[in-house]
């Protein structure tokens, strides 16, 4: 099978996603009272309701309908007023009722769209970005210094029920398949799930990865769920299909269930494109099914032939009046909307000078951006000379231990914003260099103490008189005679081993910038 880069020389790949978030930070589900909570014992948030008996009718959640329509604004869709509920039907353990009471073909939000800022290695998927002048246009893209932005349509953001849970024990990895017996818990049928449907404007599996990462971050801010992708919150189907490069017909499409992960959405989707262009360039022909990633064998795995629309024999819901959605209810919940994720980039840029770059990263996690704000306050009027510094801590240091460690609670954590601000203050004074700063980065997290006594303790001040530096410089010149003229012969990489020697003779406390300058200068 070729690489991924291989195969997007000669196909385009036409990607659409289907994500389904569940509204956690609601208290009941979506048509019945019954609560909402993750790891209860099996079958004890129920009622007749959401078990489908006869007789039973659904009554509306008033903040579920709040919630996408905050979800929809927070997505710059359009927000119908006037909208219905239909009965998808299903036979299928999971749902009792055997159907899921979902939106038609109008929902509460419709044509919107998302931009997706691309750089790095992740515009490398890209094809053929590197003919592109910053600034030009390309189908939905235009060229950027970095990489490139991406304009990604959302077809409509509609409200559905989820279903209940389905365990299977006996087989080897907890799938059907295999499976001596299935047990059913009901707790999470009916709890409010809205789901948006992208537009087929994604054409890597970085892109795919980026939109989604991307909307987690809308969804956390505007408060309407927990985004728990390992708790089964937040979790996408990706639809991809492969076209000739120049063609414009969609090929045969397939879809993959139930990425959990942003690495398996990215590693399923391009497994699939190589697939298929494999398939397709032997001749062979592609099927529209439903199919499964499997993580530990890194390939993907026929579960079911695609159902289609017909197959689930919509029709309206009979127990639900059409819900008529008023200009002012519409725009009490826009009064709601929080800063979102860009327009706090935006302002870090504005305000604090931070590249776009510095200022997406930071935003990407609740917790980083309140962070870099309280250190801004700390900082007071030296906010913005050390925006850069305390900006790069966060992103590199602090986001490395949450990575490293998932349990690290930067909230909690011993390193508070007064004590990052006082580390990025001794660096960007000399007092320390940006190296001894890892160290007491380590030493706050370890010991709980502030930065400056750390430093003091352990004698960690850089020397920065350059009477002192100039003669550790001249003695390190005098010593190593053969390595100047061979420094002075062109090979200006030994500078490296000068500016090691002095600060190995003045024990690591050496000013670099100073010792740069002054071998510069004497070695010529």
């Amino acid at each position: 099978m070729r690489k991924l880069e291989e195969v997007l020389e000669d196909w385009e790949a036409v990607i659409g996603l289907e994500i389904h978030a569940e509204l956690t930070t609601l208290e009941t589900k979506m048509f019945c009272g019954c609560k909402l909570e993750f790891g209860a014992a099996p079958n004890t948030h129920t009622c007749p309701v959401c078990l489908g008996m006869p007789g039973a009718l659904p009554v509306p959640n008033k903040a579920a309908i709040e919630s996408i329509v905050l979800a929809g604004l927070a997505t710059n869709c359009d927000i119908e007023k006037r909208s219905m509920f239909y009965r998808k039907n299903y036979m299928y353990p999971d749902m009792a009722k055997n159907f899921q009471t979902t939106q038609g073909p109008v929902a509460f939000c419709m044509r919107g769209h998302l931009d997706l800022a691309v750089d790095g290695p992740a515009a490398k998927e890209r094809y053929r970005l590197d003919k592109l002048a910053s600034g030009e246009a390309d189908g939905n893209i235009t060229r950027t210094e970095s990489g490139y932005v991406a304009h990604v349509g959302i077809t409509r953001i509609h409200m559905e029920e989820d279903a209940g849970k389905m365990v299977h024990l006996g087989g080897g990895e907890g799938r059907i398949a295999g499976a001596t017996h299935s047990l059913v818990d009901y707790n999470r049928a009916g709890t409010p799930l809205i789901e948006l449907v992208t537009e087929p404007d994604l054409r890597t599996p970085e892109e795919a990865r980026l939109f989604m990462q991307k909307l987690r971050q809308i969804y956390l801010a505007i408060g309407i769920s927990d985004c728990s992708m390992e708790e089964g919150s937040l979790r996408c189907d990706g639809n991809v299909s492969l076209r000739r490069r120049g063609a414009t017909e969609f090929g045969t499409k397939t879809e993959l269930k139930n990425m959990n992960s942003f690495k398996n959405l990215h590693d399923g989707l391009a497994y699939e494109i190589c697939r298929q262009a494999e398939v397709l360039e032997e001749g062979g022909q592609i099927y529209q099914e439903t199919r499964h990633w499997d993580s530990s064998k890194k390939c993907t795995i026929v579960m079911r032939v695609k159902e289609t629309a017909d197959d689930y024999r919509l029709f309206p819901e009979p127990d639900l009046a059409p819900y008529d959605l008023s200009d002012e209810f519409i725009e009490g919940v826009r009064a709601k909307l929080p800063e979102l994720p860009d327009e706090k980039a935006a302002r870090y840029e504005a305000d604090f000078a931070l590249s776009a770059y510095d200022a997406r990263h930071l935003v990407e996690h609740r917790v980083t951006a309140n962070f870099f704000e309280a250190c801004m306050d700390a900082a007071g009027a030296d906010a913005a000379k050390l925006a850069k510094p305390a900006a790069n801590l966060i992103i590199n240091d602090v986001t490395a231990q949450m990575n490293a460690d998932a349990a690290f609670d930067l909230d909690a954590c011993a390193l508070t914003p007064a004590r990052a601000v006082e580390l990025v203050r001794l660096v960007s004074d000399e007092t320390i260099s940006s190296k001894q700063a890892k160290e007491v980065f380590a030493a706050v997290l370890a010991e709980d103490a502030d930065p400056a006594a750390i430093v003091e303790a352990r004698g960690m001040k850089q020397v920065s008189d350059a009477g002192a530096t100039e003669a550790v410089v001249d003695a390190v010149i005098a010593a190593n005679p053969d390595k100047v003229a061979q420094y002075q012969g062109g090979k200006t990489g030994l500078i490296g081993f000068f500016v090691g020697q002095c600060m190995k003779e003045m024990k690591g406390q050496g000013n670099p910038k100073l010792i740069n300058e002054l071998l510069a200068k004497k070695l010529g």
